[in-house]
């Protein structure tokens, strides 16, 4: 368990030591937002009804930028290699990774929702259902992100291949977070696109350090 949470302040610390890095991730959450309007025109009522789609395809492609980083420098360095024949399982280590880039892209990006509602004219209503929606659902997409860096760790431009591969998964993430915002079919449903988005976060992030231990194991075999 020590070694577990060796890990996790490592690599929390590797990412403040880089801070710009963080504030990149948010300017770009929040520029991909700032641009809406002027593409879609100044309708603050369509600005509205699109503004849950923009949230969640904003904090998706902000939390593509830092994929390339979880795995590739420790295996460049050979901390990778170590990782593997350390005493804890390489899928702790793994698990120790997803939250700290959890905590590290996603949280900071949920902090930045305010600007966004503020660009997008979002009411206080469906700002807080966004609150809640990306905190349920952003551990699914660092999970799946996860799994992509781990698969294309080992490959020529893997930073290029990893958003491939995770955005189909990302998929229903995506319609589940934009469902629990602004529900077509009432509260029931926004409840149902809720428990939904909770449930494959929790199932993702389970899985996820296991399936990534076995995808670095067979890409470094």
């Amino acid at each position: 368990m020590n070694g577990f949470w060796s890990v996790l302040s490592r690599e929390i610390r590797l990412s403040l030591r880089g801070g710009g890095e963080i504030l990149t991730l948010v300017l770009f959450f929040v520029i991909v937002g700032a641009v809406v309007p002027f593409a879609v025109g100044p309708d603050k009522a369509l600005l509205a009804r699109i503004a849950p789609g923009i949230v969640w395809i904003a904090a998706f492609l902000a939390m593509l930028l830092g994929l390339e980083k979880l795995f590739g420098p420790d295996r460049a360095d050979g901390t990778l290699a170590l990782y593997r024949l350390a005493d804890i399982p390489l899928s702790a280590v793994v698990a120790a990774k997803v939250i700290a880039h959890w905590l590290t892209a996603a949280l900071p990006l949920i902090l930045a929702s305010p600007v966004l509602a503020l660009l997008l004219a979002m009411d206080a209503t469906s700002f807080w259902r966004t609150v809640l929606s990306l905190l349920l659902g952003t551990p699914a997409l660092a999970g799946f992100g996860a799994i992509g860096a781990a698969v294309t760790v080992a490959t020529r431009r893997g930073g290029l291949l990893a958003p491939i591969l995770i955005a189909p998964l990302s998929v229903p993430v995506l319609i589940f977070g934009v469902g629990a915002i602004a529900p077509t079919g009432g509260p029931d449903q926004a409840q149902a696109a809720i428990l939904l988005l909770a449930a494959l976060s929790l199932m993702v992030v389970v899985l996820s350090p296991f399936a990534a231990a076995l995808a670095i194991d067979w890409g470094e075999d």
